[in-house]
């Protein structure tokens, strides 16, 4: 029997109902010599849970190659995170998402044609086997009950966002083999956007939980909320919200309208070492996500505690000052408050159990103002959620009011927390009470504490490394073969880490080259001119006149998508890595003329048109315009002037959608005809189209460097190294290696590379600790990308330093070291 239960009242652990908070905390984003240091931060935080991922790639490194030494020992974490006293809910995926390569997914997955990811598919399925096979065991020996502090398993991710054929079969097969693993904590599923079903496939033994992204100063979250806590209490079961905002005015709210667990994501930031981040869908459409895993919570990266921290051990108080009566509160009702500022439209007030209820007004402007509760004006600072104690039974008298955080409670004794005065109402007893100040009402002694801040470490001034070693040597290549087309990294070998390709084309008469499915980052010469692409797949056209036909590319692989998005290749999840395929192109015309016209009421003979330009007063009804296509060769459409998706349609196939992130679509040898569907716009659609005729550029060289061997050649002694000063100048696609001596930190030390145009990936005491790109880079996302890490402890930096193309001269000026913030 589990020692959790989870039913319409909340959450009991070991018979306790209680309120839980939840700090994520991931072992795989931390050195293992602070693992103790961040637990220890979250158990004085107030917070009594930690929620940790647990990825899948992270730990088989190659197909059948397992790790769980070092930094990837997770019994090790789970055994500490139990020593420390905290609570776990495990999150083995197998997906994960987490802004991590893959959303944990091994790469080679999508070597498999026939294997489709998150879908009940039989060869996916084998495969989670054997990762689940290595994972459960850890985890039922770590239950709750069973020597460890497991309380809840997370079977997959916001499987609500993803396009899963069958849902109760796929959920259904994974809950199946959790529980044969002798799994008996709760098993949960989070919705990212509030599809119960999507996210668990209403499958019976798998408790549906909550994803909350709102917007902080909307007054309409309560709203939202409730309808959530409502329509899981017609289940009997509770609100569990495993992922929100981090800020705790919001988080006071939840709490007030019936949540009973809350996970802010993420509280406790950490690290992408390695080659580990992930790419997605949060740019332009695409992104990186930085090595600095930091959405700004309570703890840093580098592991610096922030306001929210103190805030946090507010209201940590305030759940253990009302315990069992705030656990099982009823949730649903709601209380008038009238303020001058902008607040909640419909203030959320849970029946306390034993009697009373508990007022949530947040103040969502930046001055402090009053409002009117229970017929009582209050005072109530600006940018908070006080939680207001109305008619709260306190042995012989009840407390009417009180306009501020309960943190310390006893029948004739309370405490208060607030920065504004505190406005307190017992029996028929009035009192307004100053920060920091005791008095006595009505027999009951009421003290106003002031919340502690968070003090800021001393910061050192930045220090500037003046001189550098460069290494004579190189690393050495793994030669990877000849190909007819270029292969993926994945078909090579390479999960993480890069390759090198080199051809020669014919470029008699040719202007243009045709790159298709570039990722992440291709550094392509042709006849010795670079060009540095990051464009997630989108087909590149290269200007190539005057240039002899030696082609020469390195791509390196970022990481792996970790959402599912269709309008780039690279974006989507699964998709592979490499250098793409590179065409010649060899005709260009201009296609925009001689479509015939379907839909409305053209019949035969269709009419000629332009591309959109039919004249049809329904507006936004698809019109179908096709043309013939008279090539024997490969050719690639391109739509020109493409602002909403479109759908394109070769031959008898089936339709693609053209966004205009990438309006191309390669056209294969013999087709005849293409069609082409799109909204009816009276003003026109402005679609114009090109047919490139191409020829493949082909015999292909190979060889490859993966992570393993690039961090293997850093941490090793070089035999040869000259001193250099900086800035150091490069040209395009030329690359050195730096040994660079770092002063000793106490807490580590933040390096900051300055300069243009240049890559800059750091490895220090054996581990790569990330990559900045200065200048001329795709959008990032995530904590500050412009730094590395080096941890307490951690020795030596080496440096590769890559020049890339763009508006500047390639130059590394300096290097920064800072203290950690």
């Amino acid at each position: 029997m589990s020692s959790v239960e989870l039913d319409v009242r909340g959450v009991r652990i070991d018979g306790r109902p209680q309120v839980v908070l939840c700090a994520s905390l991931f072992y795989f984003r931390l050195p293992r010599e602070q693992w103790r240091e961040r637990l220890d931060q979250v158990k004085a935080s107030g917070y009594t849970c930690i929620d940790v991922y647990l990825p899948w790639n992270f730990h088989e490194l190659a197909p059948g190659r397992w790790s769980f030494e070092g930094r990837r020992d997770v019994a090790a974490f789970l055994d500490l995170a139990h020593e420390v006293g905290l609570h776990v809910i495990a999150r083995p995926g197998p997906y994960i998402c987490s802004e991590w390569d893959g959303g944990a997914l091994p790469a080679w997955l999508g070597l498999d044609p026939d294997l489709r990811v998150r879908q009940n598919e039989p060869r996916f399925l084998a495969a989670v086997s054997a990762w689940f096979d290595r994972v459960l065991p850890i985890l039922a020996a770590r239950q709750l009950g069973a020597g460890g502090s497991v309380i809840m398993v997370q079977l997959e991710n916001e499987l609500d966002f993803f396009d899963c054929e069958d849902r109760t079969g796929y959920i259904t097969a994974l809950s199946d083999q959790v529980v044969a693993h002798g799994i008996t904590v709760p098993l949960v599923a989070c919705a990212g956007q509030g599809d119960l079903f999507g996210a668990t496939g209403n499958v019976r033994n798998v408790v549906p939980a909550c994803n909350f992204y709102p917007n902080d100063d909307s007054p309409h979250i309560e709203a939202e909320v409730r309808r959530y806590a409502g329509l899981l209490a017609d289940r009997g079961l509770p609100l569990l919200i495993t992922e929100t905002n981090r800020r705790h005015r919001t988080l006071r709210r939840l709490v007030a309208s019936g949540a009973s667990l809350i996970a802010p994501y993420l509280q406790a930031s950490g690290w992408n070492f390695g080659y580990t981040p992930s790419s997605g869908n949060w740019g332009e459409p695409g992104n990186f996500m930085s090595h600095g895993y930091d959405f700004g919570g309570y703890v840093s990266s580098t592991g610096i505690e922030r306001p929210e921290y103190a805030e946090a051990q507010v209201l940590a108080r305030v759940l253990e000052a009302l315990g069992p009566r705030l656990a099982l509160a009823t949730s649903g009702s709601t209380v008038e408050v009238v303020a001058d500022f902008p607040t909640s439209a419909s203030p959320s007030a849970p029946a306390l159990d034993g009697g009373g209820r508990l007022v949530a007004v947040p103040n969502l402007g930046s001055v402090d103002g009053r409002a009117i509760v229970n017929g009582v004006s209050v005072a109530v600072a600006a940018d908070s959620c006080p939680l207001m104690p109305v008619d709260l039974p306190l042995g012989d008298c009840v407390l009417r009011l009180a306009s501020a955080d309960l943190v310390g409670l006893s029948d004739d004794a309370l405490t208060f927390s607030s920065t504004v005065p505190v406005t307190v109402v017992i029996g028929n007893t009035w009192a307004e009470i100053a920060v920091g100040t005791t008095r006595i009402v009505d027999n009951v002694t009421i003290c106003v504490e002031e919340p502690r801040g968070v003090v800021a470490p001393d910061k050192a001034e930045p220090l500037e490394v003046a001189a550098v070693r460069r290494r004579d040597a190189v690393p050495p290549e793994e030669p990877a073969g000849t190909h007819e087309l270029p292969p993926t990294l994945e078909s090579l070998g390479v999960y993480r880490g890069r390759g090198t390709y080199a051809a020669t084309a014919d470029l008699t008469g040719v202007d243009a080259l045709l790159l298709m499915g570039a990722a992440d980052i291709v550094d392509l010469s042709v006849g010795g001119r670079v060009r540095t692409l990051a464009g997630f797949g989108a087909t590149e056209r290269i200007d190539v006149r005057g240039l002899t036909g030696e082609i020469q590319a390195t791509a390196e692989i970022w990481g792996h998508a970790n959402f599912d998005d269709a309008r780039l290749p690279a974006l989507g999840l699964g998709a592979l890595r490499g250098l793409g395929t590179l065409w010649s192109v060899v005709d260009a015309e201009d296609i925009s003329s001689l479509w015939t016209v379907e839909g409305h009421w053209a019949s035969e003979p269709a009419p000629l048109r332009g591309l959109t330009g039919w004249s049809s007063t329904r507006v936004g009804t698809p019109v179908t315009y096709s043309r013939r296509i008279d090539s024997t060769a490969t050719t690639a459409l391109h739509l020109t002037g493409v602002r909403e998706p479109v759908s394109v349609t070769v031959g008898d196939g089936e339709p693609t959608t053209v966004h205009a992130e990438d309006p191309w679509v390669l056209l294969p040898a013999g087709t005849k005809q293409v069609s082409v569907t799109v909204p009816h716009n009276p003003s026109g659609g402005g679609l114009g189209a090109e047919l490139l005729t191409l020829r493949p550029v082909t015999d292909w060289t190979c060889a490859v460097q993966d992570d393993e061997l690039l961090t293997t050649f850093a941490q090793q002694k070089a035999s040869a190294t000259t001193e250099i000063s900086l800035p150091l100048t490069l040209r395009p696609g030329e690359e050195v290696w730096l040994d660079v001596p770092l002063p000793t930190l106490q807490n580590g030390s933040v390096v900051r590379p300055e300069g243009t145009q240049v890559r800059v990936t750091g490895w220090a005491s054996g581990e790569c600790v990330g990559r900045v790109w200065l200048g001329g880079r795709p959008a990032f996302s995530g904590g500050d990308p412009d730094v590395l890490w080096i941890p307490p402890g951690w020795s030596g930096l080496t440096l590769l330093v890559r020049a890339v193309d763009g508006p500047a001269a390639p130059e590394l000026r300096r290097l920064r070291v800072e203290s950690p913030n």
